[in-house]
């Protein structure tokens, strides 16, 4: 697979360009995108899920309609497209996972493991909620719909049927072993782009995710809209959010339609869709990351196995959420599991990349790939406007801290319920735990590297944990350049200020012994008598 002088890759059938000899490095197998297309495709498939479809449209009706649109656009410009760049030529730089990137940093490698866990939290219920939209969809393949009717084996002695011009409230009783909910996450872990002007990729994407959610928000209430006219009742009466949408009320909005198996064909295979392409990135996080972390010639071989494992895993400790009582742990693992634990994620990532790791290192870095410094809005947002938007303190008023992401989150926090079914204060500890325990990673990760770091004092091994590891760069030998080229004497230590120069030091004192070795050895010549490298001349 050849690469690009800035490590942008072209797939070839032998995996090198033609004419030119077939290379096997990291890349190669790793693997690479295609193209930039198939790059760009596969991001938006990951971003584009079901929170586009059942979350947003919810909670921009439940939140002023059109007057969501403008705080949730300024988030978009200064938060979400800044912070996806940013992460994109994070990985796309060290060519590693969401835990070899952390090499800029060691000590913040708990910050991987944190996206690992809440991937994983995603990935479980991803799972039924995609069999679930498999299951309405083969059981739309029918002249009339199965939930128009309560004449099913499944409905209550409470159903009333959607054609009798009654609400249907206790559809949801009758799908309660089958409904899964699932949230949105920002994905910090896929591979990157292969074309150096994959900052424009950032913002396509972006806008791409935003402009799909808007979309769905008028197709969506558009159809709930019909349904309320219908029924003679409040559009509030019929709007819902999550699981209740895609698999109740828009499914017995569906029933009012004409050709009403058609249109409920498409919504599921829709559903199926957005469900899979998720999922397969989220599973492909958990393998690179795994993969690229040990690292072995055999796991490399092997990645299948690993991805099977993973999968099977993941499928085991699924099952206990298609019980009669799944319901309420899927709707608690969708509260919490991603919730305010990937804005804390967020911010400390920014943080270090910027304050810890230093902004000028990184911004020479993004130069040395790009070819140009990163354009100068996104400096002042990795700076400051997005690390301050993300953590805003409680120094802001409540009026003013509702467009901040955290403080947003924690001022409007309500116990979740289901239906009538009000969560107990166990159940709620439960949640907190889970979202915690991506977060704490971060902290019991720091502490183990720093007690692990060289040092006398405290400050020494904490200073030590939080500087570059020394093979920190491009992964592949070929693009190491300029401040990360190898080094050819002992006198470039000083101008390598990312390295430990001590470490440094051990390996040019290694490659001087390794140099000092061949010297030694001796080349008989023809005339019998013997030549070294460092005596050009023969001996007598």
């Amino acid at each position: 697979m050849a690469t690009s002088p800035l490590g942008f890759s072209t797939r070839t059938l032998n995996g090198a360009v033609p004419g030119e000899p077939v290379k096997k490095d990291e890349n190669s197998r790793r693997g690479n995108w295609g193209n930039q297309i198939e790059f760009v495709l596969t991001s938006v498939g990951y971003a584009v899920g079901l929170g586009n479809v059942w979350r947003f449209p919810y909670l921009c009706y439940r939140n002023g309609g059109g007057a969501f649109m403008l705080p949730y656009f300024i988030m978009l410009v200064f938060c979400g497209i800044p912070l996806f760049f940013l992460e994109l030529s994070f990985g796309q730089f060290a060519s590693q996972g969401c835990l070899g990137v952390w090499k800029i940093s060691p000590m913040f490698k708990g910050v991987g493991y944190g996206m690992m866990v809440v991937s994983t939290y995603i990935g479980i219920y991803y799972n039924v909620v995609i069999c679930i939209a498999f299951y309405y969809f083969f059981m739309s393949m029918t002249n009339l719909l199965p939930w128009t009717y309560c004449n099913n084996p499944w409905n209550t002695p409470d159903c009333s049927g959607v054609v009798s011009n009654q609400l249907n409230n206790s559809l949801a009783n009758a799908t309660s072993s089958l409904v899964a909910g699932v949230s949105e996450v920002v994905n910090r872990t896929k591979r990157t782009s292969p074309s150096e002007e994959y900052w424009k990729d950032s913002i396509i994407i972006s806008i791409t995710n935003c402009a799909t959610s808007v979309y769905a928000g008028f197709v969506i209430f558009s159809i709930l809209g019909f349904m309320a006219h219908h029924l003679n009742v409040p559009v509030s009466e019929v709007a819902d959010h999550g699981p209740g949408l895609a698999f109740v009320a828009y499914p017995e909005a569906l029933t009012l339609l004409p050709i009403s198996p058609l249109w409920s064909l498409l919504f599921f295979f829709m559903l199926i869709l957005l469900g899979l392409g998720t999922q397969f990135c989220l599973l492909e996080t958990l393998v690179t990351a795994i993969v690229d972390e040990i690292g072995t010639d055999w796991i490399i071989r092997n990645k299948m196995v690993v991805t099977l494992s993973v999968a099977v895993v993941g499928f085991l400790l699924g099952l206990p959420l298609t019980t009669q009582a799944g319901i309420y742990w899927l709707l608690l693992m969708d509260n919490y599991a991603a919730s305010f634990s990937l804005v804390i994620i967020s911010c400390i990532m920014c943080i270090c990349i910027m304050y810890i790791y230093g902004h000028r290192n990184y911004f020479r870095d993004v130069e040395m790939m790009l070819g140009f410094p990163p354009p100068l809005f996104f400096k002042v947002c990795w700076r400051f406007i997005s690390p301050v938007i993300i953590s805003i303190n409680a120094l802001l008023s409540r009026a003013s801290a509702r467009t901040f992401i955290l403080i947003f989150t924690v001022i409007q926090y309500k116990p979740i319920t289901y239906n009538d079914y009000v969560y107990p204060g166990w159940s709620l500890a439960i949640g907190f735990s889970m979202a915690l325990s991506s977060v704490v990673c971060i902290p019991i990760y720091a502490l183990y590297k720093i007690s692990k770091s060289p040092g006398a004092t405290f400050r020494e091994r904490l200073k030590y944990a939080c500087r570059p590891h020394p093979k920190w760069g491009p992964a592949l030998q070929e693009h190491r350049t300029g401040r990360y080229a190898p080094m050819a004497s002992e006198d470039t230590v000083e101008a390598r200020p990312l390295k430990e120069k001590e470490e440094l030091k051990e390996e040019l004192k290694e490659e001087e012994k390794e140099m000092k070795d061949e010297i030694s050895l001796t080349i008989q010549g023809s005339n019998g008598s013997t030549n070294t490298h460092n005596n050009p001349n023969p001996s007598a």
